[in-house]
């Protein structure tokens, strides 16, 4: 595939996906054109805003279990951006029941909509680019939720909510493009798809997302109204911090350690909310603390976008797993929006409401190398991990050398477990060492008996846990 070729894909692929998500993040997620429709006509929101979160929740968490061919996952594409489309036009009109009904119909079909996103990036991105493409969705999707946010506070609140409209029918234009490209399936994703389970690594990420985003629900509900007098530079500043840390974590070399930026970011969240007290509540406040805050969501955000990227070559069911962990983003928001609802009714200090978020930051602290631990067996080649086919060759001969039992292994057995823990299929380890498949499974079979094990997987972390200890 020539260079324009790929650039072509790559401006359709963003172009699909960032639009429809520009109306959601616009709109129905706590959109500011939402806010600003209910408040003209003077409604009192919490439970609309709720309804919608909910639904998207719901169609990001159970649709991907039933999207299990092209035809079926095109169909619910084009159709969940129609239904979006149809149940928002009322709110183009007077107040009805109709609002609360299209809100629920439409959090779910838009929540259906972005699970597809799993199934295309694994069968038209390639997947080195993909940390780059989801980049560019979340980047471009934010771009365009400024300019409508501009729209809808110098222009018309009306005018903004049509160009949300007009983002669904830019995404269906650009994926009956993107439906004409041709697909490629790697070899390797198949194979490879029994030998790790997704199950454990996805199970803690979504454990962390919830955690960490807990804060965001809570500067929703808790910070931004606090800087409500500050319309102007809220509007415009808000969401360009984020996409400047996202720009900058995208432009990075590939060969550059992206995993202490994890840490820099948690220092970041923890520094906003400590920032929250101490700082007054004028223009420079809001910029230090929205900096430090929407950075920090932009380095973890196209974190974990990516790793589910990532984890698509280890599923049959790509729409699945990536719906589950875009699901925990929602939910983790919902959590921290019901504490800092709870918050605001009870009137807690801005002291009590930061301790809050800094105990669930010391939870996030504790869970991210136990996260960075289950993700290394699986992803061994993601850019935000350490692993072992990342290491000179002189330490991975040390680190085969330091594995504890490696005495009871004769010298191919070392060999072949060496090729394990790079990651190779046993197809890859035969031609490497010049040997049969069948060869290379009595040695695997081997390994495992000797070490109590069933698994790669069961291996893999036998290695590097007692590695660690």
């Amino acid at each position: 595939m020539d260079a324009n070729t790929t650039r072509k894909k790559h401006i359709i692929f963003v172009g699909g996906f960032s639009l429809p998500f520009a109306y959601i993040l616009s709109f129905l997620f706590e959109g500011r054109v939402l806010y600003s429709i209910l408040d003209h006509f003077e409604i009192y929101f919490p439970g609309y805003i709720f309804a919608a979160i909910v639904a998207h929740f719901l169609g990001l968490f159970a649709c991907g279990w039933f999207l299990k061919s092209q035809i079926i996952i095109q169909r619910v594409r084009f159709i969940s951006i129609i239904i979006c489309f149809l149940m928002t036009l009322p709110f183009l009109f007077l107040p009805s029941v109709f609002w609360r009904i299209g809100l629920i119909i439409s959090g779910f079909s838009s929540g259906c909509l972005m699970t597809t996103l799993g199934y295309y990036l694994k069968k038209y991105i390639w997947k080195k680019h993909r940390l780059k493409i989801v980049a560019d969705i979340l980047i471009c999707s934010n771009l365009l939720m400024i300019i409508i946010y501009c729209v809808d506070l110098y222009v018309s609140t009306f005018v903004g909510l049509f160009l949300s409209l007009l983002c669904l029918l830019g995404g269906m234009i650009f994926l009956c493009l993107l439906i004409r490209e041709p697909q490629f399936i790697v070899e390797e994703a198949s194979k490879t798809v029994n030998t790790y389970g997704v199950k454990q690594p996805l199970q803690i990420l979504f454990v962390f997302v919830i955690i960490i985003t807990i804060n965001s629900g809570l500067m929703y509900q808790v910070i931004n109204p606090q800087f409500n007098h500050l319309p102007d530079i809220v509007t415009l500043y808000w969401a360009i911090p984020y996409i400047i840390a996202l720009a900058i974590m995208r432009y990075l070399p590939s060969d550059t350690k992206r995993s202490p930026f994890l840490y820099i970011a948690l220092i970041m969240l923890m520094s906003a909310f400590v920032g929250f007290i101490l700082l007054e509540h004028n223009v420079t406040g809001y910029l230090i603390i929205n900096t430090l805050m929407l950075g920090s969501f932009g380095v973890f955000d196209l974190f974990w976008w990516s790793v589910l990227g990532d984890m698509l070559e280890y599923t049959t069911n790509p729409s699945k797993v990536f719906g589950i962990g875009l699901s925990a983003n929602v939910l983790g928001v919902l959590v921290g929006g019901a504490l800092g609802y709870l918050a605001n009714q009870h009137e807690f200090s801005k002291t009590e409401i930061t301790v809050l978020a800094l105990v669930v930051l010391c939870i996030t602290t504790l869970l991210l190398p136990v996260l960075n631990r289950q993700l290394v067996l699986l992803l061994k080649s993601h850019t935000y991990l350490e692993a072992y086919n990342q290491m000179a060759e002189f330490q991975q001969t040390k680190m085969i050398q330091e594995t504890i039992g490696i005495e009871m292994l004769t010298n191919r057995e070392k060999e072949v477990l060496e090729q394990i823990l790079s990651g190779k299929t046993n197809h890859m380890i035969a031609q490497k060492l010049s040997i049969t498949e069948s060869t290379v499974k009595t040695h695997a079979g081997n390994i495992y008996s000797k070490y109590e094990v069933n698994t790669r997987a069961e291996l893999i972390s036998t290695l590097w846990l007692g590695r660690q200890s």
